[in-house]
Parts: structure tokens; sequence; C-alpha cells
């Protein structure tokens, strides 16, 4: 018994002995699978820490297709025959831990000059002298330049940075080797040859879209084009249909930018990288929802100043059919789209807008219009946004009448200024018990100028429920009453202080004053009015929490902002972030943790006129505090612009994910040479007008990468 235990124990040892060395093998396999040997370029003849210059000849580069500026080529030592032929033997005698069993991988940068550069100029020029003339004949055919002498004159010299360095090794936890990348070289020796190598194809899709980064987020990573490394895009270059692929996780609590000038498909790459998030709620086996660790329901808002995620017309493709991406399992409630307005194909919209004349809404709505205002800095605008309207304990008679006054002069300034009260105002209209006797007595008796006005005031005042217009020529008369010294109203406001059974306070408190001022500048009454238009008498809540609500269910909301005063629509979205960040700030510090902790991503169209600009340092800006502070909360934000230096410098260097299309001027490209290696291609980014070709750098991926997206579309008939 025993000896069949000791046989038993040994067969599953070797059994386990020999899967893991087929997955040893595997990992030398797929990491020699890098290196193609019919890709052949050329030599590396000089190596630092940053460059390596290598030597080509125009018949090895017309091979492979051609090498472009800013493509990729590999260097390494390891012998041609150990690739060609990975028998098991020659697996199990390649030692990946040797120094030199490794691939460094270059991207070329420009022409580098060799020794004999000078005298292949003189003959070249010479043998142009002699065919000078002759329309047939080139100065390099074989009339004009002998075939060594051609074949010595192929060879050139290639500027290459080196990016970094792919490995085999095993970690303590894992002993089988895995492949992996470092950011730079780990040694180098100045007499030791290197073979290059253009990888093409499976190559070049393994080293593309290879990651750094081990996460336990959703990873699925979602094709978003092809690998593109110029303008000339050329298909026997060998990487027309190289996929690459961005990791949605990437996205997630990080910041985002996507610059590019305008028509250059920002907002088509914008789209692209939505759907691949929205999709992750998805299980791939099944195209439904389920349990599986890789689904993920992530909540999306995007701000759309020009309408084109909210509409569809004839050069746009709206995000509202999202959710046909999976026709079977889709869910149309997964998309919501709010408006100022509801147009004729779209009846059902959520208006962005609330009725600031309700008990429960007053200070949101106040807090909408100090928004709205803030660029007025006059005096009298300043005291108005010190006013606030909170409710005082009920109990508290006096606070409670002062109160209800405070609130009739406001309403009456919203509607004044063209904020529609609802059809049953009559509770709104009230002056029950809200005008002292002695203070209609003293305006009734005024004599002097402007008697008549005070007097006609005071009636108004005396009326239980007077009209809004009333209303209005009232307190502008009740305003000029109380700084007018030759009223009255100083010798009433003594007595009201020193009364036997008073609180020894003023009528007219200070936040009545700062309403009532108000009265007198028209001005500062239309600016107030610019936030009717987020207004609506036939409406209740608060559409801001509305929007959190729905991103904590994982939906997808868009904000349609193409109708509006823009200064409005700032504050609209100010708010709605507001109430992103603080609900999500609420939710952390109740100690909310995993799956019912929501997580949500900002998109920000047209992002200059809502976030910050580059010279403003106020870091208590909402949008400055959500990149600073936005992981912790889970908070992910994708801002889109033309410009780099439009964006704060904080949130700038607080980005983890780049996509960089055409810029028009150095100084935006000066401006992004300071982040990663995207100074390699400033000259691309200036040059290149190609609509969909980007440079992505994003998280888990260690270098930048020039793609050209795919154009983004919905068709319910291809799932997924």
């Amino acid at each position: 018994m025993n000896n069949f235990i000791t046989q038993l124990d040994t067969a599953n040892r070797q059994l386990e002995a020999t899967h893991i060395n087929n997955e040893i093998k595997a990992a030398k396999r797929k990491f020699l699978s890098l290196v193609q040997p019919n890709q052949y370029v050329g030599e590396v003849y000089s190596l630092s820490y940053e460059t390596a210059l290598v030597m080509i000849h125009d018949h090895h580069r017309r091979e492979v297709g051609g090498i472009p500026s800013l493509s990729f080529l590999i260097a390494t030592r390891i012998p041609i025959s150990w690739i060609e032929t990975q028998s098991n033997a020659n697996l199990e005698n390649f030692d990946h831990r040797r120094e030199d069993a490794s691939i460094i991988l270059l991207r070329v940068m420009d022409a580098a000059r060799l020794p004999s550069d000078d005298e292949a100029l003189r003959i070249r020029v010479q043998s142009a002298q002699n065919i000078s003339g002759e329309p047939d004949l080139h100065w390099d055919s074989s009339q004009a330049m002998d075939s060594k002498t051609h074949h010595v004159l192929s060879f050139a010299g290639v500027q290459c940075r080196v990016i970094g360095t792919f490995f085999l090794d095993a970690d303590e936890a894992n002993t089988i080797p895995q492949l992996k990348f470092g950011s730079d070289i780990s040694n180098y020796y100045p007499n030791q040859g290197l073979k290059v190598y253009k990888p093409n194809e499976a190559a070049l899709e393994a080293i593309v879209n290879y990651r750094t980064i081990e996460t336990s987020e959703p990873s699925r990573p979602v094709n978003i084009g092809q690998i593109r490394y110029a303008s000339t895009n050329r298909n026997f270059q060998g990487v027309a249909d190289v996929p690459f692929a961005i990791n949605p996780a990437d996205l997630l609590d990080q910041k985002t930018a996507l610059f590019g000038m305008t028509r250059t498909g920002k907002s088509n790459t914008t789209k692209v990288m939505l759907a691949s998030v929205f999709d992750l709620r998805y299980s791939d086996a099944e195209q439904t929802e389920s349990e599986d660790q890789s689904v993920k329901r992530i909540g999306q808002v995007v701000f759309d100043p020009n309408g084109e995620y909210a509409n569809e017309n004839d050069q746009n493709v709206a995000l509202t059919n999202l959710w046909k991406l999976r026709s079977t399992f889709g869910d149309q409630n997964d998309v919501v789209v709010y408006g100022a307005t509801r147009p004729a194909h779209d009846p059902n919209r959520a208006l962005i807008r609330m009725n600031f004349l309700e008990d429960e809404n007053l200070q949101i709505g106040k807090e909408i219009i100090d928004f709205s205002t803030e660029h007025n800095t006059s005096q009298y605008m300043r005291a108005f946004r010190q006013v606030v309207f909170i409710p005082p304990d009920q109990n508290d008679q006096s606070a409670t009448t002062r109160y209800r006054r405070r609130v009739l002069v406001y309403r009456t300034l919203l509607v004044r200024g063209g904020f529609d009260p609802p059809r049953n105002d009559a509770s709104l209209r009230s002056t029950r018990r809200l005008f002292n006797q002695g203070l209609l007595n003293a305006m009734s008796s005024s004599t002097g100028d402007n008697a008549t006005e005070y007097q006609s005031a005071a009636r108004i005042l005396a009326n239980p429920n007077p009209a809004w217009g009333q209303l209005f020529t009232a307190f502008e008369a009740l305003n000029r009453f109380i700084k007018d010294r030759s009223s009255g109203y100083a010798a009433f406001d003594q007595a009201y202080i020193n009364r036997p059974d008073g609180s020894g306070e003023q009528w007219a408190d200070a936040d009545l004053l700062r309403l009532l001022e108000m009265y007198a500048w028209p001005n500062g009454m239309r600016q107030i009015g610019a936030a009717s238009e987020q207004h609506s008498n036939e409406t209740s809540g608060d559409y801001a929490d509305q929007i959190y609500e729905h991103l904590c269910n994982g939906k997808l909301v868009i904000v349609d902002q193409s109708i509006g005063n823009p200064q409005v629509n700032k504050s609209a979205a100010d708010r709605i972030m507001w109430a992103i960040f603080r609900g999500q700030q609420a939710k952390f510090r109740e100690g909310i943790t995993g799956e019912n902790f929501p997580r949500i991503l900002v998109y920000v169209e047209e992002a200059h006129n809502i976030l910050p600009a580059g010279t403003d340092m106020n870091l208590q800006d909402v949008w400055v505090r959500a990149a600073k502070e936005g992981a912790k909360y889970h908070i992910g934000m994708v801002y889109i612009t033309q410009e780099v230096s439009s964006i704060q410098r904080n949130i700038l260097k607080n980005t983890a994910n780049w996509f960089i299309g055409h810029l028009n001027n150095s100084d935006e490209t000066k401006e992004l040479r300071k982040f990663y290696d995207f100074a390699d291609f400033e000259g691309s980014i200036l040059r290149a007008q190609d609509k969909g070709f980007l440079r992505v750098k994003t998280m888990s991926n260690p270098f930048v990468v020039p793609v050209q997206v795919n154009r983004f579309v919905i068709d319910a008939s291809n799932e997924g």
C-alpha cells in the first residue's frame, strides 16, 4: 500500500513537473516570437542608454516595406538559429536569465551619419553630373554607377531612441517566467553588436499591446484602431492591419486628455472610448449582464456643448443609441439625455431645469444664480451673493417671519427677471403678517417728493395677495423709502428697536437690505434673469441630484448644452460636478467599499469653456479638486479640447492617459514635450493633419503608440 502511494505521489510530481516545463517552453516561445528573422534590417553600431545608431542597407529596407520615421525596431543578440528552430531541446537550452537574452525596443527618429558619408556624397554628386540631361537615367543606375559602388553606398545610418527592454523573468510567486518590459536598458557594451529587425503583424501587435500594470479592475482590451507610423501610410509597409487596443480600466479613476485641432477626430475618439467603458456591463460569453468579475457598470456623464453626442445628423453618430451595441440584451434605460428643451425627435428628454421658486429649491437655485454671476464683481452683486436661504427653527416666530419676508422679496426679483411662476402661485405671493403695521403707517403718512410712491407701496403691501408686478413696484419703493432720510423710516425703525417686547433688532436685517438693493440695479436683474434658462415651473427636485443617482446606477448621462447662455451652462456643469464630487466624498467618509462604491467617468467636451484656465491657480475649483482627489473617490475625467495650454497645470500634472491629434503651433507642442515621450512626436503632431491619427499613451501602456483610430459606428445588426 505504501509503495502504491509513493508511486502515485511520484507520478503526480512528474506530471506537475512536465506541466511546468511545458509552460516554461510556451513562455520562451512567446518571447522569441517577437523576433522575426525575415524582418532583418541591419546592425547596431553604437549604443548608449538613450540612443542607438543602426546601419541599414537599402536592400533590407526594401524587403521589409520601408522604415518610416517613428516606426518601431527591435535589437537583440539572440541567435537567429534559436528563433528559427524552436525545438524542445533548443527551448530547454535557451537560458532566459542571461544578460544578452533580451530584446531592446527602439523608435526610429532620424537619419544618422556614417564615417563614409562625405565620400558617398562626393560619389553621388559626381554620378549625378555624369547623367545630367539624360531624362531616362538616374545617377544610381548601372550605366552611371558600378554594382560594387552601388552596394557600398546603399548603407545608411538611422538614429533611434531606446524605449526599453523586453525580457523573461520569474518572481517568487510564480516559477513560470513572464514576459516583462522595462522602460530603459540595464547595461550596454560598446563593442558588442546587435541585430536589428522591423517587427510586423503578430510581433508588432504583441509589442504595442503589451501592458505593464497588473490590475484587479475589469480588464477587457478593446481594439480602437490600427498602428500608423506616418501621414504617408502605405499598405505594403506591413503595419496597416496591426490592431491597437486600450484597456478601459485605464480610464477609471484617472484623468485622460484628448487634444487636437477642430475636425481631427476628437469626438469620434471620445465615443470609441466611451463605448468601450459602456460595454463592460456585458459578459463576453453571454452578451448580457452577469455576476462575472469582468462585468462592471460604470456611470458616465458627457457634457455636450455642441449637441453632437445627444443628436443624430448627417455628420454625426449620436450616443443615444449606444445601448444597441448589444441589441439583444441592451437596455434603452441605460442611456439618459438631459437638455434645456425637448426637441421633436426626443420628446421624453429630461430637462436640465428646476423650479427656482419652490421652497426646497430656493438655496439650490440661488447657488446656480451665484455661479452664473461670479464674473460680476460690483458691490451690489457681491452683497447679493452673500444671501443664503436656510430655513430657521419654526418655533422661532420672529426669525421665521424675517425669513419669509426675504423669500418674498427674492421670489419677486426672480419673477421680474423672467422666472415663470407656477399657475397656482397665490401662496407664493402672500404678504400676511410680513409687513409691520407701523411701517405701513409710516409709508402712508410720508411727505415729500416721493410720498405718492410710498403711499401706493403701503397699499400694495397691505393687500394679503398682490400681483407679482405690484410687489415689484412696492419693493422698489420700499428700498428707496428705507434709504430716504426724509421718508420717516428712520423714526419708525428707532421706535421698532425700542419697543418694550422687541428683540432690539432693526426691522430690516442685512440680507433683506441686500435683496432690496437689487431693485435699484436693472443690470443686476438682467444678469439674474440669465439663469432663467435653467428654470421650469413644471418640474420638481434637483437635476444635479437626479443625474448623480443615474450615475450611481451605472447609466450613461448626456447633458446637451448646445442651447443656452455659456455662463449659465458652465454654472450647470459646475453644479453637476459638485453633486458628483460631494456624493462620492460622502460615500468615502461612510466607509463604503468594493462593488457598493460607484465608479463615475466624466467627459468634458470643449473643456476650455468649463475647466479653469491654464493660468487660473484656484485650487478650490471643483474641477481641480476632482483632478487632484478624484482617484480616491472613484471619479475619472476625460477632457477634450484644442489646446494643451488652455488646461490648468494641476490638472495636466495629474493626467495618466493621453490621446494627441494634430496641433498646429509649436507653443502647444512645447507644452506637450513636458509629458512622457511626446517630444519624439513633436514634428509629426505639427505636420500630420489626418483625421483620427493620434499618438496614444495610456496608464498601462509603457510608451507612446501612433494609432489610426477607427470610425465610431452603432450597427445593431452586428452585436458588440
